[in-house]
């Protein structure tokens, strides 16, 4: 079912109980995050999401990926009080990942260059963490593909994203489904022709029988076949050569 809201004054249209921030680009508005991803649940970890909703006469700034559409709300994008938000919650990111790269440019393209609470321990911390944000969306998203090889470790100024204590990321299909979410590009993954390296260990890829390209892990493979009830020779060919294969299949019968 669908509802009808406005956004900045005009009227959009949306599946009621979707994320509204998803429902709000959809419909054209821009409205920044780093920690949200369509095909992740939403957690509200970033905070830097933040719309006004008017619901009922009452107004309040809240987190918009985590939050459901309803019919009648008003919701405003930009404002001086979701701009001071913002750009506070930019500094406290930075202070936390001031060597990253895309995070810097991130906060600069929204007016924040620099930030008040850098930390006196920074130097030992980015050693061990360098550009982590800790927004968890690579935890959710090995949670999400059915499998625990990373988690928030430790509490406090000693938190981090990595495998278990004294451990290796045991789990891991090497899908690089973490490195793909990643909003700051921290989590390192290299591919080879024929493997892949992802936390510390290395991963055999099944190479397409039709071009020799890699198609997936050969531990990713074995999952999918296994949660998902696909045959075991689905993944013999890449996207590609299937393509192809279909074309030329079609080919002969117009023939």
């Amino acid at each position: 079912m669908t509802a009808k809201f406005k956004v900045n004054g005009v009227e959009v249209e949306a599946e009621a109980g979707s994320s509204l921030l998803d429902a709000v680009r959809q419909n054209g508005f821009e409205v920044p995050s780093l920690c949200h991803h369509e095909a992740v649940t939403p957690y509200g970890a970033c905070r830097l999401c933040l719309v006004e909703v008017t619901r009922g006469g009452r107004k309040k700034i809240t987190t918009s990926c985590n939050y459901e559409v309803q019919g009648g709300i008003e919701v405003l994008t930009d404002s001086e009080q979701i701009r001071r938000h913002r750009a506070m919650v930019l500094e406290l990111l930075l202070a936390e990942a001031p060597r990253s790269v895309s995070l810097r440019s991130f906060a600069a393209a929204h007016g924040v260059r620099n930030s008040r609470f850098a930390r006196p321990d920074a130097p030992a911390l980015l050693d061990e963490r360098e550009g982590c944000i800790l927004c968890g969306l690579c935890v959710r998203a090995c949670e999400e593909m059915g499998r625990d090889a990373i988690s928030l470790l430790q509490r406090g100024v000693s938190k981090e994203v990595g495998p278990p204590p004294g451990g290796e990321a045991d789990s891991c299909i090497g899908c690089g489904s973490c490195h793909a979410v990643c909003p700051t590009g921290h989590i390192a993954m290299r591919d080879t022709a024929k493997a892949r390296e992802i936390w510390g260990r290395m991963f055999d890829f099944v190479l397409c029988e039709g071009c020799g390209r890699p198609v997936i892990t050969t531990a990713h493979r074995d999952h999918a076949i296994e949660r998902g009830g696909l045959p075991a020779d689905y993944y013999l060919r890449c996207a590609e050569c299937k393509k192809s294969g279909l074309a030329a299949r079609f080919a002969k019968v117009g023939s």
